[in-house]
């Protein structure tokens, strides 16, 4: 099997990996047992390379189009998939073993996928601070004009240190309480019970954003809610996945 191509964006930290869009279709790869390796694309670089290869445009929630990672390709099936959700479509459809959309559940998935996009919005404007500064410089000029544009505001307003990074503290850990809430409807470690499912990737993305973009102190913190709940589970799906 020839291995399959994700297009990622590298950043300074060891390893690279940091974006938890990139890590949705790289989890589901791991689990898988896909064979897969990476290309880098800084993020002024993206719209051109994924011109050159014939990438489709992403719509995004306010309606614009605009080329964005992670895309996909399969020189397997010669597809070429943009988009986290639909790369995992497409893999559950191309390579069914190991499902993630177990018991007919991709409608349910995809209604908890929009609704945990939804949960923190509101704060940001913190990782956003902190992605800022964990990117090659390129890709940090570029993502801070970006964000500073769709925040109206300059990165150094953010979130500074007071009383606006406690509020945002705040919608973080209630967050976190609500995901608690939906993970104790059922017994077993993961969202169906133990019943493994892309559902539980959708959380292990955001809890691996954290522990790469935070400082150590501020995962530490997160990892460390309910009784160290968001720690393991992120090793969990990890180890599930292949990723150690």
């Amino acid at each position: 099997m020839i291995p399959l191509i994700l297009y990622d964006i590298p950043s300074k930290l060891e390893g690279n990996f940091w974006s938890p869009n990139t890590a949705k279709p790289r989890f589901v790869l791991g689990y898988k047992g896909l064979p897969f390796r990476f290309e880098w694309v800084e993020y002024p670089d993206i719209a051109p390379r994924m011109k050159e290869i014939g990438a489709r445009k992403n719509k995004l929630a306010d309606g614009r189009e605009m080329y964005t990672l992670p895309v996909l390709s399969d020189p397997n099936t010669n597809a070429l998939i943009t988009d986290s959700w639909e790369i995992a479509e497409y893999l559950e459809m191309t390579y069914p073993e190991e499902p993630i959309f177990p018991n007919k559940s991709k409608g349910l998935v995809l209604a908890f996928d929009t609704a945990v996009s939804n949960l923190g919005r509101a704060a940001v404007a913190f990782p956003f601070l902190r992605v800022s500064r964990i990117l090659h410089e390129r890709s940090a000029e570029y993502f801070i004009t970006t964000r500073e544009a769709s925040l109206r505001r300059k990165i150094s307003e953010f979130s500074p240190e007071g009383p606006e990074r406690d509020e945002h503290w705040a919608i973080i850990k209630d967050a976190m309480n609500t995901l608690k809430q939906w993970y104790d409807k059922e017994e077993g470690k993961w969202l169906m019970g133990d019943v493994f499912s892309y559902a539980d990737i959708i959380i292990a993305s955001r809890l691996f954003w954290f522990k790469r973009i935070l400082h150590d102190d501020e995962w530490e913190k997160v990892a460390s809610w309910h009784d160290g709940r968001w720690g393991k589970l992120l090793a969990d799906v990890e180890k599930e996945c292949n990723e150690v």
